[in-house]
């Protein structure tokens, strides 16, 4: 089967062209955009159309959402999604949306060995549940259930879930970004924005404020999270430094949160563009000691494998393979 495959998020929209025998996938003609420099996914699949002059009768979307009666509302985008409206504007034979973390869960089963890194290695060989945990513009999750035989993937909006501090000082960022949104859920600081937020909270906790040459970096690029990061890669802000392993030690709590609910002893991997930029970051042991603090269930959390997915195409991977098997 070939076919248009889509990955559309708050910062980009990734498409290709995907071939599938709905087990083994290959995509090419991969091209990322800016979400935000365009109106609609329309305009983006037309910008495609022409640079690469190809054309499928079929298309599947992974989208940063939640999708119901084929419609999607894009979390962090002023877009409004309709696979109805894109095969009449497209002539498109057949169009699918499902979430982008339903994706990811869809494409985990297309990866080699070479396309994850291990944080950890638990037991087992990847029978029974599993879950997917992926930070990025948003916080997504999706489940494995695994029926004895093989995984199916599902959808969840687990990220938007209440965020639940765990001594004074996250007591003291929970107030502070109730002040700031109101209700706060992990994604607020489990994510891109998240590490902003942190990184933020404890320059006024610390009555401290940015260093010159960091805020400089910070208007020149536009990206907190990315800057904080890069600085506390190398030591340069005391503060950065304290944001990431805050964050790091939050995103295992979280993962940890979701794994325990899944029961994912088939493995738990984590995905999006942070934990790929902050490998690093993720060995030094702060997310896991955040994702073995279970208590009684500490053991049990030993038990699952942990794994960071490298390849970047995987929600591509995973929309074929959802799109072949429908």
């Amino acid at each position: 089967m070939r076919l248009l495959v889509g990955d559309i998020g708050g910062t980009k929209t990734a498409l290709g062209i995907a071939e599938t025998d709905c087990e083994v996938v290959s995509v090419t003609e991969p091209r990322r955009y800016p979400s935000a420099a365009f109106d609609s996914l329309e305009q983006i699949i037309h910008r495609y159309r022409i640079e690469t002059g190809v054309h499928c009768r079929f298309a599947a979307f992974a989208v940063a959402g939640p999708v119901q009666d084929r419609r999607c509302e894009a979390t962090n985008l002023p877009w409004s999604l309709d696979a109805d409206a894109l095969e009449v504007a497209f002539g498109f034979a057949g169009v699918e949306f499902l979430n982008d973390l339903e994706a990811v869960a869809w494409g985990v089963s297309a990866l080699r060995d070479t396309d994850l890194a291990e944080l950890h290695p638990g037991e087992g060989e990847g029978k029974g549940n599993a879950c997917v945990v992926s930070a990025g513009t948003g916080l997504g999750q999706a489940g494995l259930f695994w029926d004895g035989f093989r995984h199916h993937a599902f959808a969840t909006e687990g990220g938007h879930t209440d965020f639940a501090p765990a001594d004074d000082l996250e007591f003291a960022m929970l107030r502070y970004l109730k002040m700031r949104f109101g209700r706060v859920s992990w994604e607020r600081v489990v994510s891109g924005p998240g590490i902003a937020n942190i990184y933020e909270f404890l320059l006024r906790y610390h009555d401290c404020e940015s260093p010159v040459w960091l805020r400089r970096a910070i208007d020149e690029g536009g990206d907190t999270a990315a800057v904080v990061a890069q600085a506390a890669a190398i030591e340069r802000c005391p503060i950065c430094v304290e944001a990431m392993h805050l964050f790091l030690r939050l995103y295992g709590r979280e993962a940890g949160n979701a794994a325990l609910k899944h029961m994912a002893l088939g493995g738990v991997y984590l995905g999006g563009g942070i934990p790929l930029k902050n490998l690093a970051l993720l060995r030094q042991g702060g997310f896991l000691e955040g994702f073995f603090d279970k208590g009684r269930m500490g053991c049990l959390m030993r038990r699952m494998p942990v794994r960071v997915i490298l390849q970047p195409l995987t929600p591509l991977f995973g929309a074929a393979r959802f799109m072949a098997s429908q």
